[in-house]
């Protein structure tokens, strides 16, 4: 990647609520973003895909279901799965306490907007 055409929007410390849980960015700088995500009891996130980031996401509380693509994988606390540009995917917290995992967004442009929601449980596609 040319470090001078990259777009990182990301800042350490920057952090949101959404309906499944809430999340808060540890790292970031050229090329790469460092999240911490929790998702609440039941939570789930949409259904989506990246038009400009791969991410790789390591369960470190909890338990998880993921969807990538038409697999369905259970991951457990120290597992982890990579997400490649383009796949269709999202996590869910099939457990009855909150299940945290750290994403590593990798990518020329890194912004919330590259997500293109494909379904969603609470109504924001």
């Amino acid at each position: 990647m040319n470090q001078s055409a990259l777009r990182n929007d990301y800042a350490a410390g920057q952090a949101d609520s959404r309906p499944w849980g809430d999340w808060a960015v540890v790292d970031a700088g050229p090329g790469f973003c460092v999240k911490r995500i929790r998702v609440v009891p039941g939570g789930i996130l949409s259904l989506q895909r990246h038009q400009h980031r791969a991410e790789q996401w390591t369960v470190v509380q909890g338990r998880a279901r993921v969807t990538r693509n038409t697999d369905s994988i259970e991951l457990l606390a120290g597992e982890s799965i990579g997400i490649g540009l383009g796949d269709i995917h999202r996590i869910q917290n099939p457990g009855s306490t909150d299940m945290v995992f750290i994403e590593v967004q990798t990518g020329a442009e890194l912004r919330e907007d590259d997500i293109e929601r494909l379904e969603d449980s609470y109504g924001r596609t």
